[in-house]
């Protein structure tokens, strides 16, 4: 989401780029949020990875909206391992608000933050590694 997102960004914020430029930027963006995949030889192909994401040409901006989703998914599992009863009447009552709230206020409601920094994320982290260690 990060890669998509940061590269539809600089697209936009380089109007007059060329398909050199554009490439070195793609490649820039998955080195910075591409992980451990080896990608020798293939190199061609990671250039030119960002045609896979039909967002960038049908729906610019709009795949971000799945980061945000899935903070917030993570913060309503993280609350109900904590407490069932509780984090499912938060979501609940969360949704009963449908569109009449902004969404932070939606997130509230919910026992969530809407905000992508080290405090929010860093947990949720710290969980989903720990429950893939379990699968191993």
């Amino acid at each position: 989401m990060a890669t998509v997102d940061a590269f539809q960004h600089w697209i936009y914020t380089h109007p007059g780029h060329t398909r050199a430029e554009r490439s070195s930027a793609w490649l820039s963006l998955m080195d910075r949020f591409g992980g451990l995949t080896d990608w020798i030889g293939y190199e061609k192909a990671r250039a030119n990875l960002w045609h896979r994401q039909l967002h960038i040409f049908l729906h610019p901006f709009y795949y971000v909206e799945y980061g945000i989703a899935q903070l917030g998914a993570l913060q309503v599992w993280a609350n109900s391992r904590r407490d069932k009863a509780e984090a499912l009447r938060a979501y609940q009552q969360a949704l009963a608000l449908g569109g009449s709230r902004p969404l932070p206020e939606l997130f509230q409601a919910a026992g969530c933050r809407l905000e992508f920094t080290a405090k929010t994320i860093r947990p949720l982290v710290e969980l989903v590694k720990a429950e893939l260690a379990k699968l191993n």
